[in-house]
């Protein structure tokens, strides 16, 4: 079983499945929006889950990366009057840059002093995208100019909800592929031992820091994708709240399984719609349901299932 999960067109194909079981079997405009809102962010947990589940760096500032990548595509067509399309490709590139300069000096860090330093970075982007009202919108956010492709405007649940799923098997196609990589084999070196890593001859700040980048860059393209599919943005999509919940997803689906960076944002985000009409008692559920989850399911879920029933093949 987890030989199947590890070929790299097993999760793909198999994300593709679901997506497209989704998209035909879902006949509601709101559930095909909350599924939407799970591809979207299951884009941006896998990105985080390359840095945390398999290089080993803790980042609780990660919405830092989803901010800048939503605000480029949001900004850049008022300022510079760009396209939106080539704006999300600025904040991917803005994000990278970013990431280059920041993971520098954060990344010669470890453990909670890591933690605390990515957390500041994303306080800081918070910040300033509130404070900046002239070019943001400040707290009440902003709007979103429309994608056009070939003379049609992207706009609609539907539309958005296959390109976003698309965009997911390709973002976990090109994990896997990383993964699999000489320098995914480096990344989980570093992950088990950073000495041991360094003794073998791997250059460990180099790859946290092409950890890093590539994990903003997924990131910020989930952030550009959420801004262009609401067609309005606010500075709370770079809050700190966000990075938990960035984090929950990639620990609750389980660390180092690209598939359940999408399990755990499916779970975080279609679960408090289902616990709606708990009413008050939501997120009391909410949390019971997760400490289950983590108390019987240490590894995170799909790490844990797929141990179980590789256990009970036997």
């Amino acid at each position: 079983m987890a030989r199947i999960f590890s070929h790299p067109l097993a999760v793909p194909a198999l994300i593709a499945a679901i997506v497209l079981a989704c998209g035909f079997g879902l006949g509601s405009n709101f559930y095909l929006r909350v599924a939407t809102l799970v591809w979207i962010s299951a884009l941006a947990a896998i990105g985080l889950n390359l840095l945390m589940g398999f290089a080993g760096q803790v980042s609780l500032g990660h919405a830092g990366f989803f901010g800048i990548g939503a605000y480029a595509t949001a900004v850049a067509p008022n300022v510079f009057g760009i396209s939106p399309l080539l704006a999300l490709v600025l904040g991917l590139v803005a994000a990278a840059v970013i990431a280059l300069l920041v993971g520098r000096p954060i990344l010669k860090l470890k453990g909670h002093y890591l933690a605390v330093a990515t957390l500041g970075f994303g306080i800081l982007v918070a910040m300033v995208l509130s404070n900046e009202s002239g070019l943001t919108g400040g707290p009440d956010g902003m709007t979103v100019a429309r994608p056009v492709l070939f003379g049609v405007k992207i706009k609609g649940v539907d539309n958005w909800y296959w390109i976003s799923g698309a965009v997911l098997v390709l973002g976990a196609w090109l994990a896997l592929n990383l993964v699999n990589s000489p320098t995914g084999r480096a990344l989980r070196a570093l992950h088990d031992s950073e000495v041991a890593a360094r003794v073998a001859g791997i250059d460990v700040a180099r790859y946290k820091v092409i950890a890093f980048i590539v994990s903003a860059v997924y990131t910020a393209l989930a952030g550009g994708m959420l801004a262009l599919f609401n067609g309005f943005i606010t500075p709370d999509v770079a809050g700190f709240m966000h990075s938990i919940e960035f984090v929950v997803m990639v620990v609750l689906g389980g660390m180092g399984s690209i598939f359940g960076s999408v399990v755990g944002a499916a779970i975080l985000i279609a679960l408090p719609q289902a616990l709606s009409a708990f009413q008050e008692y939501e997120h009391l559920a909410l949390g019971f349901i997760l400490m289950v989850f983590m108390i019987f399911l240490r590894k995170g879920i799909v790490p844990s299932l797929v141990a179980l029933i590789a256990r009970g093949a036997k």
